[in-house]
Parts: structure tokens; C-alpha cells; sequence
């Protein structure tokens, strides 16, 4: 059988990193995209999702705003700092809504000679499953 027949599916399974530090929204995401094909990776805090990132370069990191010591903004800035992992697409998926990051970023920016951008995506809780695996498949450039 002609496999250029059949329509065009995942080659090989693509990795995301989420970041929570809600036990069970890390359970939510990995579920949601273990079960959608991808392999999951979930860590509970910035410093923890930086060093985890580093070492397995995810395909896509799901990253919440506010957690204890070093949040996900910070970790948001050190990602979008670091010349091998600011390639990586980032869903912000948090509490806080998209109006007060953005305002964040931009007072950020006013003394940072290194422009931290926007991130790809910016879902607030609680996420639909639907939309969060819509964005991150678009980001992802996946299709069943």
C-alpha cells in the first residue's frame, strides 16, 4: 500500500513540557495529550521546568504564570534569553489574565536592552481541553 495515499499523520510522537504548579493541572494537560498522541512531561515549578527543558528540548512548553519561587514569568524571560530554547513555542496557560501579562511584559521590557516577546499563545483557567489542544497542535503544525 501506498503510504502517500493515506492522509498525512504524526511521524513521530512530539514532546511537551507543562508546568503547574496545581497537582491536578498537571494531570489534566498530561492526560489531555497523552491521549492525543504526544508524550507529556510535567514539572511543578519554573526553576524545575527550566532545567527540564534544557535537558529533553520539548517540542512545545505549556507554562503557568504564578507559581512559588521562580515563577513562570521568570522562567518565561529566561526561555525567550536562551539562544539553543527561544525557538520553542510557549502556551501560557494561567490564572492571571492575558491583559495583566501583557502589561507585565511590557514594563519588563522598558529596561531590558533584550526584548522578552509575546508568547505564542495566552489561554486563561480553566482551559477548555478543546481549545488547548487546538492551540497547541496550531503551534505544533500537527494534524491527525
Amino acid at each position: 500500500m501506498n503510504s502517500s495515499s493515506r492522509p498525512t499523520c504524526r511521524k513521530e510522537k512530539k514532546t511537551i513540557l507543562a508546568i503547574d504548579d496545581e497537582m491536578d493541572m498537571r494531570f489534566f494537560i498530561s492526560t489531555l495529550f497523552k491521549t492525543n498522541g504526544y508524550i507529556a512531561v510535567t514539572c511543578s515549578n519554573g526553576k524545575e521546568g527550566f532545567e527540564k527543558a534544557k535537558q529533553i528540548d520539548p517540542d512545545l512548553i505549556i507554562l503557568d504564570v504564578m507559581m512559588p519561587g521562580h515563577g513562570g514569568a521568570l522562567m518565561y524571560k529566561s526561555l525567550k534569553s536562551d539562544k539553543k530554547m527561544k525557538h520553542i513555542p510557549v502556551i501560557m496557560l494561567s490564572a492571571v489574565g492575558e491583559k495583566a501579562f501583557r502589561h507585565y511584559l511590557k514594563m519588563l521590557n522598558i529596561k531590558m536592552q533584550f526584548k522578552v516577546p509575546d508568547p505564542d499563545r495566552y489561554i486563561e483557567k480553566p482551559p477548555d481541553p478543546g481549545c488547548l489542544l487546538k492551540a497547541a497542535m496550531e503551534l505544533l503544525k500537527d494534524s491527525y
